[in-house]
Protein backbone atom coordinates (compact mmCIF):
# COMPACT_ATOMS: atom_id res chain seq x y z
CA UNK A 1 0.00 0.00 0.00
CA UNK A 2 2.53 2.55 -1.19
CA UNK A 3 0.81 5.90 -1.59
CA UNK A 4 3.92 7.97 -0.80
CA UNK A 5 4.34 9.46 -4.27
CA UNK A 6 3.99 8.54 -7.92
CA UNK A 7 7.74 9.07 -8.30
CA UNK A 8 8.29 6.00 -6.10
CA UNK A 9 6.95 3.78 -8.89
CA UNK A 10 9.27 2.31 -11.48
CA UNK A 11 9.25 3.01 -15.20
CA UNK A 12 6.62 1.44 -17.43
CA UNK A 13 7.65 -1.50 -19.60
CA UNK A 14 7.18 0.33 -22.95
CA UNK A 15 9.47 3.10 -21.69
CA UNK A 16 12.11 0.58 -20.63
CA UNK A 17 11.72 -1.27 -23.93
CA UNK A 18 12.32 1.98 -25.80
CA UNK A 19 15.53 2.59 -23.84
CA UNK A 20 16.77 -0.84 -24.85
CA UNK A 21 15.59 -0.43 -28.44
CA UNK A 22 17.61 2.74 -28.91
CA UNK A 23 20.71 1.48 -27.09
CA UNK A 24 22.75 0.52 -30.13
CA UNK A 25 25.32 2.07 -32.40
CA UNK A 26 26.47 5.67 -32.27
CA UNK A 27 24.49 8.91 -32.29
CA UNK A 28 25.47 12.59 -32.18
CA UNK A 29 25.59 14.12 -28.70
CA UNK A 30 23.92 17.07 -26.96
CA UNK A 31 20.51 16.74 -28.58
CA UNK A 32 21.63 16.77 -32.20
CA UNK A 33 20.64 13.13 -32.80
CA UNK A 34 17.81 12.02 -35.13
CA UNK A 35 15.73 10.55 -32.29
CA UNK A 36 15.66 13.84 -30.39
CA UNK A 37 14.52 15.53 -33.61
CA UNK A 38 11.77 12.96 -34.03
CA UNK A 39 10.56 13.34 -30.46
CA UNK A 40 10.56 17.13 -30.82
CA UNK A 41 8.31 16.76 -33.87
CA UNK A 42 6.05 14.54 -31.77
CA UNK A 43 5.78 17.30 -29.17
CA UNK A 44 4.79 19.67 -31.96
CA UNK A 45 2.09 17.28 -33.10
CA UNK A 46 0.78 16.84 -29.55
CA UNK A 47 0.55 20.59 -28.93
CA UNK A 48 -0.60 21.43 -32.47
CA UNK A 49 1.95 24.22 -32.87
CA UNK A 50 5.63 24.90 -33.38
CA UNK A 51 7.46 24.49 -30.07
CA UNK A 52 11.04 24.24 -28.91
CA UNK A 53 11.78 21.41 -26.49
CA UNK A 54 14.67 21.29 -24.03
CA UNK A 55 15.20 18.17 -21.94
CA UNK A 56 16.17 18.42 -18.27
CA UNK A 57 16.87 15.81 -15.63
CA UNK A 58 14.31 17.05 -13.09
CA UNK A 59 11.11 19.04 -12.80
CA UNK A 60 12.87 21.38 -10.39
CA UNK A 61 15.38 22.22 -13.12
CA UNK A 62 12.60 22.77 -15.66
CA UNK A 63 10.84 25.19 -13.32
CA UNK A 64 13.95 27.05 -12.17
CA UNK A 65 15.45 27.42 -15.64
CA UNK A 66 12.14 28.70 -17.00
CA UNK A 67 12.26 31.40 -14.34
CA UNK A 68 15.91 32.12 -15.04
CA UNK A 69 15.24 32.60 -18.74
CA UNK A 70 12.64 35.31 -18.16
CA UNK A 71 14.36 36.93 -15.17
CA UNK A 72 14.94 40.64 -14.66
CA UNK A 73 16.49 42.59 -11.76
CA UNK A 74 13.93 43.01 -8.99
CA UNK A 75 11.57 40.60 -10.71
CA UNK A 76 8.67 38.94 -8.93
CA UNK A 77 7.26 35.46 -9.55
CA UNK A 78 3.55 35.11 -8.78
CA UNK A 79 2.73 31.55 -7.70
CA UNK A 80 0.33 29.69 -5.45
CA UNK A 81 1.17 29.50 -1.76
CA UNK A 82 1.49 25.71 -2.09
CA UNK A 83 3.40 25.64 -5.40
CA UNK A 84 6.27 23.16 -5.60
CA UNK A 85 8.42 25.97 -7.01
CA UNK A 86 7.75 27.95 -3.80
CA UNK A 87 7.71 25.24 -1.10
CA UNK A 88 9.77 22.28 -2.25
CA UNK A 89 12.64 23.29 -4.51
CA UNK A 90 15.28 24.62 -2.11
CA UNK A 91 15.09 28.17 -3.46
CA UNK A 92 16.24 27.04 -6.91
CA UNK A 93 14.00 29.50 -8.78
CA UNK A 94 15.42 32.36 -6.74
CA UNK A 95 18.98 31.05 -7.16
CA UNK A 96 18.90 30.51 -10.91
CA UNK A 97 17.02 33.76 -11.56
CA UNK A 98 19.65 35.69 -9.57
CA UNK A 99 17.27 36.72 -6.83
CA UNK A 100 13.77 37.07 -8.24
CA UNK A 101 11.33 36.97 -5.33
CA UNK A 102 8.37 34.58 -5.19
CA UNK A 103 5.08 36.21 -4.18
CA UNK A 104 2.78 33.46 -2.82
CA UNK A 105 -0.89 33.89 -3.74
CA UNK A 106 -3.77 32.59 -1.63
CA UNK A 107 -5.54 29.53 -2.97
CA UNK A 108 -8.78 27.63 -2.57
CA UNK A 109 -8.39 23.83 -2.88
CA UNK A 110 -5.01 24.50 -4.51
CA UNK A 111 -6.31 26.85 -7.20
CA UNK A 112 -5.43 30.54 -7.42
CA UNK A 113 -8.46 32.79 -7.66
CA UNK A 114 -8.44 35.11 -10.72
CA UNK A 115 -8.72 38.18 -8.52
CA UNK A 116 -5.58 37.12 -6.63
CA UNK A 117 -3.46 37.63 -9.75
CA UNK A 118 -5.15 40.93 -10.56
CA UNK A 119 -4.72 42.03 -6.94
CA UNK A 120 -1.00 41.26 -6.95
CA UNK A 121 -0.52 43.12 -10.21
CA UNK A 122 -2.31 46.12 -8.74
CA UNK A 123 -0.25 45.96 -5.55
CA UNK A 124 3.13 45.73 -7.27
CA UNK A 125 3.27 48.44 -9.91
CA UNK A 126 6.25 49.02 -12.18
CA UNK A 127 8.83 51.07 -10.30
CA UNK A 128 7.85 49.70 -6.90
CA UNK A 129 10.69 49.27 -4.43
CA UNK A 130 9.46 45.75 -3.74
CA UNK A 131 9.96 44.73 -7.36
CA UNK A 132 8.03 44.23 -10.59
CA UNK A 133 5.90 41.19 -11.49
CA UNK A 134 7.78 39.25 -14.16
CA UNK A 135 6.31 35.74 -14.26
CA UNK A 136 3.15 33.88 -13.29
CA UNK A 137 3.54 30.18 -12.49
CA UNK A 138 0.54 27.82 -12.32
CA UNK A 139 0.68 24.20 -11.17
CA UNK A 140 -1.30 21.63 -13.18
CA UNK A 141 -2.55 19.46 -11.51
CA UNK A 142 -2.37 21.58 -8.34
CA UNK A 143 -0.62 20.59 -5.15
CA UNK A 144 -4.04 19.76 -3.67
CA UNK A 145 -4.93 17.29 -6.43
CA UNK A 146 -7.34 19.62 -8.20
CA UNK A 147 -7.07 20.91 -11.76
CA UNK A 148 -7.55 24.17 -13.65
CA UNK A 149 -9.91 24.08 -16.63
CA UNK A 150 -8.71 25.80 -19.81
CA UNK A 151 -11.09 28.66 -19.00
CA UNK A 152 -9.62 29.02 -15.52
CA UNK A 153 -6.08 29.05 -16.91
CA UNK A 154 -7.05 31.76 -19.40
CA UNK A 155 -8.70 33.86 -16.67
CA UNK A 156 -5.43 33.82 -14.70
CA UNK A 157 -3.09 34.45 -17.60
CA UNK A 158 -5.10 37.26 -19.22
CA UNK A 159 -4.26 40.02 -16.69
CA UNK A 160 -0.70 38.70 -16.38
CA UNK A 161 -0.06 38.81 -20.13
CA UNK A 162 -1.59 42.28 -20.31
CA UNK A 163 1.21 43.40 -17.97
CA UNK A 164 3.86 41.60 -20.02
CA UNK A 165 4.45 38.69 -17.62
CA UNK A 166 5.71 35.33 -18.87
CA UNK A 167 3.11 32.68 -17.99
CA UNK A 168 4.59 29.36 -16.89
CA UNK A 169 2.91 26.07 -16.08
CA UNK A 170 4.46 23.48 -13.78
CA UNK A 171 3.12 20.34 -15.42
CA UNK A 172 4.65 17.66 -13.20
CA UNK A 173 1.24 15.95 -13.37
CA UNK A 174 0.12 17.53 -16.63
CA UNK A 175 -0.99 14.21 -18.12
CA UNK A 176 -3.21 13.47 -15.11
CA UNK A 177 -4.92 16.86 -15.44
CA UNK A 178 -5.33 16.36 -19.17
CA UNK A 179 -7.04 12.99 -18.75
CA UNK A 180 -9.41 14.32 -16.07
CA UNK A 181 -10.43 17.31 -18.20
CA UNK A 182 -10.59 15.43 -21.50
CA UNK A 183 -9.08 18.55 -23.05
CA UNK A 184 -6.37 18.84 -25.67
CA UNK A 185 -2.82 19.76 -24.69
CA UNK A 186 -3.13 22.90 -26.83
CA UNK A 187 -6.34 24.02 -25.10
CA UNK A 188 -4.72 23.66 -21.70
CA UNK A 189 -1.52 25.54 -22.57
CA UNK A 190 -0.76 28.04 -25.32
CA UNK A 191 -4.37 28.55 -26.36
CA UNK A 192 -5.06 29.53 -22.73
CA UNK A 193 -2.12 31.93 -22.57
CA UNK A 194 0.75 29.72 -21.36
CA UNK A 195 4.18 30.71 -22.70
CA UNK A 196 6.26 27.85 -21.30
CA UNK A 197 5.46 24.44 -19.80
CA UNK A 198 7.51 22.23 -17.50
CA UNK A 199 6.36 18.93 -19.01
CA UNK A 200 6.72 16.14 -16.47
CA UNK A 201 6.97 12.47 -17.36
CA UNK A 202 9.00 10.99 -14.50
CA UNK A 203 5.97 10.81 -12.17
CA UNK A 204 3.94 9.10 -14.88
CA UNK A 205 6.04 6.13 -15.92
CA UNK A 206 9.37 7.43 -17.21
CA UNK A 207 12.75 6.80 -15.61
CA UNK A 208 14.19 10.33 -15.89
CA UNK A 209 12.47 12.46 -18.50
CA UNK A 210 11.40 16.08 -18.10
CA UNK A 211 11.12 18.76 -20.77
CA UNK A 212 10.74 22.51 -21.04
CA UNK A 213 8.23 23.14 -23.83
CA UNK A 214 8.41 26.70 -25.11
CA UNK A 215 5.42 28.21 -26.93
CA UNK A 216 6.65 31.83 -26.87
CA UNK A 217 10.43 31.94 -27.39
CA UNK A 218 10.49 35.75 -27.33
CA UNK A 219 9.77 35.66 -23.60
CA UNK A 220 12.67 33.28 -22.86
CA UNK A 221 15.38 34.23 -25.36
CA UNK A 222 18.40 32.67 -23.61
CA UNK A 223 16.83 29.50 -22.21
CA UNK A 224 19.20 27.13 -24.00
CA UNK A 225 22.20 28.97 -22.56
CA UNK A 226 20.74 28.83 -19.05
CA UNK A 227 20.19 25.08 -19.40
CA UNK A 228 23.77 24.46 -20.54
CA UNK A 229 25.26 26.61 -17.74
CA UNK A 230 23.15 24.75 -15.17
CA UNK A 231 24.51 21.39 -16.31
CA UNK A 232 21.26 20.05 -17.78
CA UNK A 233 22.37 19.67 -21.39
CA UNK A 234 22.58 15.89 -21.70
CA UNK A 235 25.50 14.45 -23.58
CA UNK A 236 23.60 11.26 -24.42
CA UNK A 237 20.35 13.11 -25.04
CA UNK A 238 19.01 10.26 -27.15
CA UNK A 239 18.26 8.29 -23.96
CA UNK A 240 15.90 10.97 -22.71
CA UNK A 241 14.38 11.07 -26.18
CA UNK A 242 14.08 7.27 -26.08
CA UNK A 243 11.95 7.46 -22.96
CA UNK A 244 9.65 9.99 -24.57
CA UNK A 245 9.52 7.81 -27.68
CA UNK A 246 8.12 4.91 -25.65
CA UNK A 247 6.02 7.24 -23.52
CA UNK A 248 4.17 8.80 -26.45
CA UNK A 249 3.83 5.71 -28.64
CA UNK A 250 0.18 4.74 -28.97
CA UNK A 251 -0.78 7.45 -26.42
CA UNK A 252 0.83 5.34 -23.72
CA UNK A 253 1.33 8.48 -21.59
CA UNK A 254 -2.41 9.10 -21.43
CA UNK A 255 -3.09 5.45 -20.67
CA UNK A 256 -0.67 5.60 -17.72
CA UNK A 257 -2.27 8.77 -16.38
CA UNK A 258 -5.71 7.23 -16.76
CA UNK A 259 -4.66 4.23 -14.66
CA UNK A 260 -3.33 6.46 -11.89
CA UNK A 261 -6.41 8.68 -11.93
CA UNK A 262 -8.73 5.68 -11.79
CA UNK A 263 -6.89 4.25 -8.79
CA UNK A 264 -7.10 7.61 -7.00
CA UNK A 265 -10.82 7.91 -7.76
CA UNK A 266 -11.41 4.40 -6.38
CA UNK A 267 -9.46 5.31 -3.26
CA UNK A 268 -11.29 8.61 -2.71
CA UNK A 269 -14.65 6.93 -3.16
CA UNK A 270 -13.74 4.15 -0.74
CA UNK A 271 -12.57 6.62 1.91
CA UNK A 272 -15.73 8.70 1.53
CA UNK A 273 -18.02 5.65 1.65
CA UNK A 274 -16.28 4.18 4.69
CA UNK A 275 -17.87 6.61 7.13
CA UNK A 276 -14.53 6.58 8.98
CA UNK A 277 -12.82 9.52 7.28
CA UNK A 278 -13.45 12.30 4.80
CA UNK A 279 -11.77 13.67 1.71
CA UNK A 280 -10.46 17.23 2.13
CA UNK A 281 -10.62 18.34 -1.52
CA UNK A 282 -12.11 16.90 -4.70
CA UNK A 283 -10.01 14.15 -6.27
CA UNK A 284 -9.49 15.39 -9.84
CA UNK A 285 -6.20 13.76 -10.78
CA UNK A 286 -4.14 11.08 -9.03
CA UNK A 287 -3.86 12.48 -5.50
CA UNK A 288 -6.25 11.99 -2.59
CA UNK A 289 -6.18 14.17 0.51
CA UNK A 290 -7.92 12.46 3.40
CA UNK A 291 -8.64 13.70 6.91
CA UNK A 292 -7.63 10.95 9.36
CA UNK A 293 -7.24 10.79 13.12
CA UNK A 294 -3.84 10.26 14.69
CA UNK A 295 -4.96 6.81 15.79
CA UNK A 296 -5.98 5.87 12.24
CA UNK A 297 -2.68 7.16 10.85
CA UNK A 298 -0.70 5.07 13.33
CA UNK A 299 -2.69 1.89 12.73
CA UNK A 300 -2.63 2.19 8.94
CA UNK A 301 1.12 2.72 8.99
CA UNK A 302 1.44 -0.24 11.32
CA UNK A 303 -0.21 -2.37 8.63
CA UNK A 304 2.28 -1.17 6.02
CA UNK A 305 0.52 1.80 4.43
CA UNK A 306 2.90 4.52 3.24
CA UNK A 307 1.70 8.12 2.82
CA UNK A 308 2.64 11.70 3.60
CA UNK A 309 1.21 13.95 6.32
CA UNK A 310 0.20 17.15 4.53
CA UNK A 311 -1.42 19.77 6.76
CA UNK A 312 -3.91 20.42 9.56
CA UNK A 313 -6.13 22.76 7.53
CA UNK A 314 -9.77 22.35 8.57
CA UNK A 315 -8.92 19.60 11.07
CA UNK A 316 -10.07 18.87 14.60
CA UNK A 317 -7.50 18.57 17.40
CA UNK A 318 -6.70 14.90 16.81
CA UNK A 319 -6.92 14.99 12.98
CA UNK A 320 -4.45 15.51 10.15
CA UNK A 321 -4.77 15.80 6.37
CA UNK A 322 -2.70 13.11 4.66
CA UNK A 323 -1.72 12.87 1.02
CA UNK A 324 -2.23 9.58 -0.80
CA UNK A 325 -0.78 9.43 -4.32
CA UNK A 326 -1.73 6.76 -6.84
CA UNK A 327 0.57 5.85 -9.70
CA UNK A 328 0.14 3.87 -12.91
CA UNK A 329 1.39 0.87 -10.92
CA UNK A 330 -1.15 1.16 -8.08
CA UNK A 331 -3.41 -1.90 -7.97
CA UNK A 332 -7.06 -2.24 -7.02
CA UNK A 333 -5.95 -4.71 -4.36
CA UNK A 334 -3.78 -2.09 -2.66
CA UNK A 335 -6.60 0.44 -2.72
CA UNK A 336 -9.19 -2.02 -1.43
CA UNK A 337 -6.93 -3.24 1.37
CA UNK A 338 -6.34 0.32 2.54
CA UNK A 339 -10.06 1.04 2.58
CA UNK A 340 -10.81 -2.25 4.34
CA UNK A 341 -8.25 -1.45 7.03
CA UNK A 342 -9.74 2.02 7.45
Amino acid sequence: MNFSSDNWAGASQPVMDALSRHNHGFAPAYGTDPLTDRVTKRFRDIFETDVSVLFTATGTAANALSMAACARPGGLILASETAHLHCDEWGSAEFYSHGMKIVPLATSAGRIAPDAVAGALERFQEGSRFGAPTALSLTQATECGTVYSPEEVAALTEPARARGLVCHMDGARFANALVHLNASPAELTWKAGIDVLSFGATKNGCWCAEAIVVFNPKGLPHLATHRARAGHLFSKSRFVAAQFDGYFEGDHWLELAGRANAAATRLARGIGDSGRARVAWPCEANEVFAVLTRTQIGKLRGEGALFYEWSREGCATDEHVVRLVASFATTDEEVDRFVALL
